[in-house]
């Protein structure tokens, strides 16, 4: 598994992939929807996949002397890295944010735990959606992104939508930190849990797939 690993950074990474951490930045625009950030963490591991494309390296990989079921978790291990540096470089960006800007943001959920509680599920739902859609057929990865992506924003649009209709988000999950900390810990640990375990479902899915398909 490491030497598949190491593979994927060195074969698969996209340049944009690494230039798409640069734009956890985003996070110091005012009044912006601050889960679009992430969005673009998704995009590159879309171009990483399509690059994997254009190169053969599916076909490369399956003919190395593994189980197709490790080079799908290879590639899914390299897309939990490429999330988490998102996250840390985001977190980051968000105290920034404080210092600079200060936490509120007209536009919907504020810069705080309970904002990366819910980007947590957001990249879970992502890559339960999108990894067994790309290993059914990894010919097809534009498709299984747009599908992805559709659900993703659909869930970008419900989450920032509820910071202005439901009370528990208008008076405790959409304020400044440290306000409402155990609430906000407690969809911290939420998002968490669902990611580790959608993420995990999308890795058992797509292994199922992937060993049906005839490469």
């Amino acid at each position: 598994m490491k030497a598949l690993l190491y593979k994927e950074f060195r074969l698969v990474t996209h340049p944009t992939t690494v230039l798409f951490l640069l734009l956890s930045a985003m996070l110091l625009i005012p009044n912006y929807p601050l889960y679009v950030t992430f969005f673009y963490c998704t995009l590159g591991i879309f171009f990483a996949c399509l690059g994997g494309r254009e190169n053969g390296d599916v076909f490369y990989t399956v003919l190395q002397p593994i189980q197709k079921c490790d080079a799908v978790r290879a590639r899914i291990l390299f897309a939990v890295v490429f999330e988490s540096a998102q996250l840390i470089l985001a977190a980051l960006f968000s105290l920034l944010r404080i210092r600079l800007l200060g936490a509120q943001n007209a536009a919907g959920m504020d810069a705080n735990l309970a904002l990366f509680g819910f980007s947590l599920l957001l990249l879970g739902v992502f890559n339960v959606t999108f990894f067994p859609l790309y290993y059914r057929n990894p010919a097809k990865v534009g498709k299984s992104f747009a599908v992805a992506a559709a659900i993703l924003f659909l869930g970008i649009l419900i989450l920032e939508s509820l910071c202005f209709i439901l009370p528990i988000f208008k008076e405790k999950l959409d304020t400044p930190d440290p306000q409402f900390f155990p609430e906000k810990c407690f969809v911290l640990l939420f998002g968490a849990i669902f990611y580790v375990g959608l993420t995990f479902a999308a890795d058992k899915i797509a292994e199922r797939r992937f060993a049906q398909l005839d490469v």
